[in-house]
């Protein structure tokens, strides 16, 4: 293959993989501070599009298609903390045993809620918004303008989540309490206070991967069940709890997918990240990132 076109299709992979970064990051944030596992992340993924979806063609139009992805990300924030506070709250507040298997099971009964409830409000048919954008090119190689635009909308937000958890009190809360639980309750700030405020972020982090790839990946009641495949197969790539690891798994993802739909067949894209993921892990089994727990 012509170096170039192979340097592009690698270019085209990194911007793939970026876009997947959203849904991974918002598995694992609320994993790092929760230490729980939420297997509905796609239905958050799936209300995201779906939101999106109708303020473009009902209210906004497609020119103003922007105004949707931080208006999906409010609405599902508010979901998030609802959801929290109803379900998820009484399981670290009431010392429920077995918190895994609470939580599984929640969630889990969660997809099917959330799904039910999109088709009967919308029947289980695809919708599609138009393409934020016209094509680009990088160099000879066409790229869908949709997945451009997804690709900076993506680096704007992680950019914003990145100083909010670093730069500001309610990140240094949220560092605080994945470290040490006790300690926060000591200093005076309420842990589930904070699990729901990160909860929240998370979903909404979801939401906006919905809400950017809406025209890409079309809307439909399951719609969101592919990248919560994908974004757990980056999790563990990257290693669990890690947002460096995250970032990194989720790029090499989409760089192998890319290339692997070149160099071998697309039919089996979405196999190539599982071949990645046994070798890593085979390899690494913590991830590229993680971390063995220490016992002592």
């Amino acid at each position: 293959m012509d170096p170039l076109l192979l340097s592009q299709y690698l270019f085209l992979g990194i911007i793939i993989g970026s876009t997947y970064c959203l849904m991974a990051i918002g598995i694992t944030f609320i994993y790092g501070i929760m230490k729980m596992m939420n297997w509905a992340m796609g239905e958050f993924y799936m209300v995201g599009s779906y939101v999106q979806w109708f303020l473009v063609v009902k209210v906004f139009g497609s020119e103003k298609w922007f105004l949707g992805i931080p208006t999906s990300m409010i609405v599902v924030f508010l979901v998030g903390l609802a959801y929290y506070r109803l379900l998820l709250r009484p399981m670290f507040a009431g010392g429920v045993e077995r918190r895994d298997d609470y939580v599984t099971i929640i969630t889990i009964a969660s997809v099917i809620l959330f799904r039910n409830i999109a088709v009967v409000l919308y029947g289980p048919y695809v919708f599609s918004t138009p393409d934020y954008y016209p094509p680009v090119y990088f160099g000879t190689l066409p790229m869908s303008g949709s997945r451009f635009t997804a690709f900076v909308g993506t680096v704007l937000i992680l950019g914003i989540f990145y100083y909010c958890v670093k730069r500001t009190w309610i990140g240094r809360a949220f560092q605080a309490t994945a470290q040490n639980r006790i300690g926060v309750q000591i200093a005076g700030i309420n842990p589930y206070t904070v699990d729901q405020i990160a909860f929240g972020m998370g979903v909404a982090l979801a939401a906006a991967a919905g809400a950017l790839l809406t025209p890409v990946y079309m809307v439909y009641p399951t719609n969101g069940a592919i990248s919560t495949m994908k974004g757990f197969i980056i999790i563990t790539l990257g290693g669990l709890g890690s947002i460096p690891g995250t970032i990194v798994g989720g790029i090499l993802l989409g760089v192998v997918e890319s290339l692997g739909s070149v160099l071998i067949n697309p039919s089996y894209c979405d196999i190539y990240g599982f071949v990645v993921l046994v070798a890593t892990l085979a390899i690494r089994p913590t991830g590229l990132f993680g971390e063995i727990k220490r016992i002592a």
